[in-house]
């Protein structure tokens, strides 16, 4: 099911579109709840939102958070209520009565976890990306919606399950991540009306900022110089793009899951309509990120490249060298403009 966003409710959702997740959960005496594979700051605050949410109100249930990726969590979101409850999907290979998907459009995204969806009893998926196909018994897949976030809020408020600070602080790092600080294109008012919820009941929106974005570590700022200094321009301007190699992360003690956030980076360049970033996360393997600053849609590009993502946000894996990615892909954005 699916909805678009009202501008007279400030909602992504209706409270009957929730009406089947709530007899599923109520209904189910163990739960594990997901998010994607290498997860951000939505998939972690709407996994550890819900999780905590439904451990508050059905205290004799056996409730698991689980990481698609057998690894630790990015440092920056380490400071959320209930990370140390996190535990890697190949730990749980038992077959739970309700799997809850969040923040994920297919069970490739799922990674690990995605054995314990097939393995549980039932299925639930709340997610705002475009996906080809379902794999959930019900769904809720609102695209239009800023961040998963927004949905896991709409059912804790259509549930009438109460908010504590500790479940606003994680939606609402979800919310805030993933539109940018509220920059992007996709900071909606359902998205301000959540995050006015979830400031009331605790969250405090400049905490988030400063563990998410003020607390960067020197060896990160300087990989970040070095993207910086590489940034070049295609089409007049329209297209920014730059790149990072394995040595750079590795010569600068940087892990793959600080690096979301460079994309930004080359989204500063003054002019620019499209950016693009790469970076090389194995020999033969390149990681790309795209971004669209204005109304061009770049995630069919995302999925000729076997990713996906939203309008204007997207990403994919591509095999070869950062070379030769880039001669793919920035002649596919040109052609966009």
């Amino acid at each position: 099911m699916s909805a678009s966003t009202s501008p007279c409710t400030g909602r992504s959702t209706t409270p009957d579109m929730w009406e089947s997740v709530i007899d599923y959960i109520e209904d189910a005496r163990t739960i594990a709840i997901s998010g994607h594979t290498n997860p951000d700051g939505d998939a972690l605050g709407s996994v550890l939102g819900l999780f905590l949410s439904l451990c508050q109100q059905f205290p004799s249930k056996r409730i698991d958070a689980l990481l698609a990726d057998d690894g630790a969590i990015p440092r920056i979101y380490r400071f959320l209520p209930g990370s140390d409850k996190l535990t890697p999907s190949v730990q749980h290979m038992e077959a739970y009565d309700l799997f809850i998907s969040v923040d994920a459009p297919t069970l490739e995204r799922l990674e690990d976890s995605a054995s314990v969806a097939k393995h549980a009893m039932g299925r639930v998926c709340i997610d705002h990306h475009p996906a080809r196909e379902e794999f959930a018994d019900v769904t809720v897949r609102v695209a239009s919606a800023a961040a998963t976030a927004v949905l896991v809020f709409e059912l804790i408020d259509a549930a009438g399950w109460p908010l504590t600070p500790d479940i606003a602080t994680c939606l609402l790092t979800g919310v805030m991540t993933d539109t940018g600080r509220f920059q992007y294109q996709n900071a909606n008012p359902s998205a301000f009306a959540c995050a006015s919820h979830l400031v009331d009941a605790g969250a405090q929106p400049s905490k988030i900022a400063l563990e998410v974005y003020q607390s960067q570590r020197l060896e990160y700022l300087h990989l970040e110089s070095v993207v910086m200094s590489r940034i070049d321009t295609r089409c007049g301007g329209r297209v920014a793009y730059s790149y990072a190699f394995a040595e750079d992360l590795e010569s600068r003690g940087v892990k793959p899951a600080e690096c979301d956030g460079l994309v930004d980076v080359v989204r500063q360049v003054a002019g620019t309509e499209l950016c693009l970033f790469l970076r090389e996360s194995a020999p033969g393997v390149v990681r790309g990120n795209l971004r669209s600053k204005g109304h061009v849609d770049i995630s069919g590009v995302a999925v000729k490249l076997g990713g996906g993502g939203h309008a204007a946000a997207a990403g994919f894996t591509f095999k070869g060298t950062v070379k030769e990615a880039a001669e793919r892909v920035l002649p596919m954005l040109e052609a966009l403009l």
